[in-house]
């Protein structure tokens, strides 16, 4: 089978798309499938590139010399170029139905979740309506959208934040991924800057209450059925601060312990937590679902990631590992549940 690995893309994630992509593109097995890698650049255009820009150390590297090493490659050429997409965008564009969509109108097999199932996993805002509907513990939020805040009622926003959230509290951009202009604002007067930083990503911004407890990963593959992982801790080496981009995929960058340290009653409950936001909100193949154990027992759900990181140090391989189970073995469940998927779909996936 010939897989297009597509990573680079459009986001704030691009740098860690690029991880992912050649950490899918090395550890595939080459006795099943021949591996293609497959850069979008900044305008969105396809480029087939050899392994000498692969391992350029960021995506502006890539780019640079993408006329002079790639071959373009057009989304109406993709269909006869390669079987199967192994999506390793992360973000905007990539991970929020819109590579989906086209991947479903040129009849391509993809990883991960299919059109619906993506937006609402990258829109944070409309994912926590539907899992609390669901019955899934989310964080208390407020939605502001750019024109409301633009407007006269800056005050009114102001006091619904005080009286439904408090502080300290977390400012973040409704559809960016990880970690990207997330704030902590302690007091009243620090919401319109950290409001501001979040605007400059989406129109959306969403403040939610502040978590103190244990910061829990699970990882979800798409068998015969969905079954959970085994969840991960992240160990912050702040407490008082936002884990980065890096602290989260980059190796030597973060800490996390797999399994997490609580005890088995409270990881089965997280277990549970993962696979019923799994099923709420029709994820495919694989999805990586974040969480906070709080001390009154609550298991809260921060967001699902339905095209998790594939970095080296990434704890969705540290689970499967748990699991004895390989990187290439994952990939490769990964890939199987794609084409279980794409071929008893009706209509899109």
């Amino acid at each position: 089978m010939k897989i297009g690995i597509i990573l680079g893309g459009l986001s704030s994630e691009k740098d860690i798309s690029l991880e992912s992509g050649r950490n899918i593109f090395s550890k595939i097995d080459r006795k099943k499938y021949a591996p293609i890698s497959i850069f979008m650049d900044s305008r969105a255009a396809l480029w087939e590139i050899p392994l000498k820009l692969l391992m350029r150390n960021s995506t502006q590297d890539i780019e640079d010399d993408l006329h002079e090493e790639a071959k373009p490659l057009l989304y109406e050429d993709l269909k006869g170029r390669i079987d199967l997409v192994f999506l390793a965008l992360h973000g905007k564009y990539g991970e929020d139905g819109c590579m989906q969509g086209l991947l479903e109108l040129l009849g391509i097999p993809y990883t991960g979740s299919g059109v619906l199932a993506s937006a609402l996993g990258m829109d944070k805002d409309f994912c926590r309506r539907l899992l609390a509907a669901s019955g899934i513990d989310v964080p208390q939020t407020v939605s502001v959208t750019r024109q409301d805040w633009e407007s006269a009622g800056q005050a009114d926003i102001l006091d619904r934040i005080e009286a439904r959230i408090g502080f300290p509290c977390v400012i973040k951009p409704s559809r960016e991924g990880c970690s990207t202009a997330v704030s902590k604002v302690v007091s009243r007067a620090s919401v319109a800057q950290a409001l501001s930083s979040a605007f400059a990503w989406d129109s959306t911004a969403l403040v939610e209450e502040f978590l103190t407890g244990t910061e829990i990963t699970c990882g979800v593959l798409e068998g015969e059925n969905p079954f959970p992982l085994i969840p991960s801790e992240t160990i912050p080496t702040d407490t008082d601060s936002i884990l980065s981009l890096e602290d989260k995929f980059l190796y030597g960058k973060g800490e996390n312990k797999t399994p997490a340290r609580l005890p088995e009653d409270v990881l089965k409950k997280i277990q549970g937590t993962a696979l019923a936001t799994f099923l709420a909100l029709n994820l495919r193949c694989y999805a990586r679902i974040d969480m906070f154990v709080l001390a009154d027992g609550r298991v809260v759900v921060l967001e699902p990631n339905t095209l998790p990181g594939m970095t080296p140090s990434t704890v969705l391989f540290h689970q499967a590992a748990a699991l004895d189970m390989t990187q290439s073995a994952l990939i490769d469940l990964i890939i199987a549940a794609a084409m279980k998927a794409h071929q008893t779909k009706r209509g899109p996936l």
